[in-house]
């Protein structure tokens, strides 16, 4: 590398983009030097709204002003995601961000309630989340009383990466419009050296980022690396995406509907509300997708516009001296909103291990292990939502149910369907309450729990779990309604 700034260049823009470029030269931009090539020719994806709540943690480490963003993303909160129709027709459950009741150290929260459930004492399970319990009121608040509430966001994708841009230009990174036409590799070591632009003009640079989406020009197409296929878990490989006009007060939580062939989102911003079906094409048509999505909303404001996609993970995101962030990464369903929590995370990975020495192939070593344990991780929590179906009235449904899954998610199943026991992943993304709500939520219900719940009593437990459900009603009625909160917080500019 040079013995100047560290010449980092960007291929592509949209949210992974520009997420790259602000965060580098938010936290190291004294000592690189940012370029980031897009065309305006060539659209970006823009329909992933939704988010989990590891991006509020991420915009603080960023000194990103929530009120401003929020403004300028015409975004909503998001408490969790309510699913219909996913264990059986007629079914609905929510997976919300909170944490419920309080647990020791030998047992969970959800033990000491399932010995109470099996005397006919103890209530639902949701009024002692306060989160949950808010999200299925439509109530929203930062905080109440002394509580602090878990929570996301849905946004514009295309107008965050606006907002991005325009701080990351600020801060002194560089755009240059242009389409790459092809990719110069040093003929001695393999990495690349410069992006060849059409019309002659030539981007040199010393590291290399791919957000060039499904395509992975550099990490792909360039440097060769393979793409490990999870269809055969997760088979949809299509979506239509289309908005519609808000016809009522957007929700604190996502929809995804489940429908014969697949499933729908549906995302409320402050202007409009995104939606879309994720479908297979080897039990659906096109044209089918598609009225289906069609018939099942209110007015529209643009033609749907179709994705194809195929399910898995790129097997080295970081190769010599290029590292890909986003769709060039990989892709899995955005069921549980983690598409922009995948980019974010490898840039506070990348940043870490930022190779400044110009030496990287231990630093790549290490970011790709923690990479695959993290898409791992995320690509079973996806599939147990499939796998533990009961429902039986299409193809599509029925090859799900009898699918063979990876050991860690049978295991998951089995010992909380014996036992009630639950653990958080890996990485640490998905809690032992989310595990739980989403396990429940699908039907598999404990057939027993830890003895150590019976020994407080029924009548000391009793009062416990009373005092913490009375907790959770007291700060609920605290909070405005979601609109409400939105209206003095964060309203867009008329």
């Amino acid at each position: 590398m040079n013995s100047g700034k560290t010449r980092v260049v960007i291929a592509g823009g949209g949210t992974a983009g520009w997420l790259a470029a602000y965060s580098l030269a938010k936290r190291l931009g004294t000592q690189l030097e940012i370029t980031l090539v897009e065309s305006d020719l060539i659209g970006t994806v823009g329909v992933g709204e939704a988010t989990i709540p590891t991006m509020k943690s991420f915009h603080s480490l960023m000194e990103i002003d929530e009120r401003e963003f929020m403004a300028a993303t015409q975004a909503t909160f998001k408490l969790g995601i309510w699913f219909d129709n996913w264990a059986n027709i007629g079914d609905s459950y929510i997976h919300s961000f909170g944490v419920i009741g309080q647990g020791s150290w030998m047992a969970e929260f959800h033990e000491y309630w399932l010995e109470l459930h099996s005397q006919g004492l103890g209530g639902n399970l949701e009024d002692y989340c306060l989160e949950w319990k808010a999200a299925s009121l439509g109530k929203f608040a930062i905080q109440a009383g002394k509580t602090n509430l878990n929570y996301a966001y849905h946004l514009n994708a295309t107008a965050y990466a606006q907002f991005l841009r325009g701080k990351s230009e600020a801060l002194g990174a560089r755009r240059l419009e242009g389409k790459i036409a092809t990719v110069r590799k040093s003929a001695q070591t393999g990495n690349i050296e410069a992006l060849e632009l059409e019309g002659g003009a030539s981007v040199s640079g010393d590291f290399f980022i791919d957000c060039t989406g499904f395509r992975g020009m550099l990490i792909g197409e360039v440097l060769g690396v393979g793409y490990e296929d999870w269809g055969h878990w997760l088979g949809a490989d299509s979506a239509w995406a289309v908005q519609t006009e808000n016809t009522q007060a957007p929700p604190p939580y996502t929809r995804a509907i489940a429908h014969p062939v697949g499933w729908q989102w549906r995302i409320p911003l402050q202007h409009r509300t995104g939606n879309g079906i994720v479908y297979s094409s080897r039990f659906c048509s096109d044209d089918e997708a598609r009225s289906l999505l069609l018939n099942n909303l209110g007015s529209v404001i643009n033609e749907p516009r179709q994705l194809k996609f195929r399910t898995g993970r790129r097997q080295q995101p970081w190769h010599r001296n290029c590292v890909a962030l986003g769709l060039a990464a990989g892709f899995l369903e955005p069921l549980e909103s983690t598409s922009i929590h995948l980019i974010t995370t490898a840039l506070v990975r990348l940043m870490r291990l930022f190779p400044f020495s110009g030496e990287f192939e231990h630093q790549a070593e290490r970011f790709n292990t923690e990479s695959r344990f993290e898409w791992e991780e995320v690509r079973d929590f996806i599939i147990l939502h499939y796998k533990q179906t009961r429902r039986d009235d299409s193809p599509f449904w029925t090859n799900y149910r009898n699918m063979e899954v990876p050991d860690n998610v049978t295991h998951r199943i089995e010992i909380f369907r014996k036992n009630g026991y639950v653990w958080p992943d890996k990485v640490n993304l998905f809690r032992i309450d989310s595990w739980l709500q989403v396990l429940l939520g699908q039907g598999v219900f404990p057939e027993s729990h830890h003895g150590a719940t019976r020994i407080p009593g029924t009548a000391s437990l009793k009062q416990t779990l009373d005092q913490i459900r009375a907790s959770v009603a007291n700060n609920l009625a605290l909070m405005p309604d979601h609109q409400a909160f939105i209206d003095r917080y964060c309203p867009i500019p008329r």
